[in-house]
């Protein structure tokens, strides 16, 4: 792995942890506005309590993504994400919603696949064959 992918990966898996905690908490905490509020739940048509089972899913996935070893739950944590933010998306664009509700769910997702794409070697899933 060259030195360029390294540093691009730990930044962007940085970043992806950083916004993964901080809407997980707002979700975790119920609060009422901010990125993933129950402002912004119930706007998509979603009903409160799904805030606790996705703030629980995006720091578990944090933690996942950044201790070392166990591969395939990093895969599993990577597709979480990848989902969970592309769901969002589209929950956004369905509602009719403007561009710039869509943009953090956006970041997330962009910063999901370089995060998985950079990843090191040592973080890869090696095939049984």
């Amino acid at each position: 792995m060259s030195k360029r992918n390294k540093i691009i990966y730990w930044i962007a898996t940085g970043w992806l942890a950083l916004g993964m905690v901080s809407t997980g908490a707002v979700q975790l905490l119920k609060m009422k506005t901010g990125a993933g509020g129950a402002d912004s739940i119930t706007h998509l048509g979603y009903p409160v309590y799904f805030m606790s089972i996705l703030g629980v899913w995006k720091i578990l996935g944090v933690v996942a993504v950044l201790i070392p070893k166990f591969a395939l739950l990093k895969e599993w944590a990577y597709a979480g994400f990848f989902f969970m933010m592309s769901g969002a998306i589209c929950s956004h664009i369905i509602m009719g919603d403007a561009v710039v509700e869509i943009l953090p769910a956006l970041l997330l997702l962009i910063l999901t696949v370089v995060s998985w794409y950079c990843r090191p070697a040592d973080r890869l899933l090696r095939s049984s064959q």
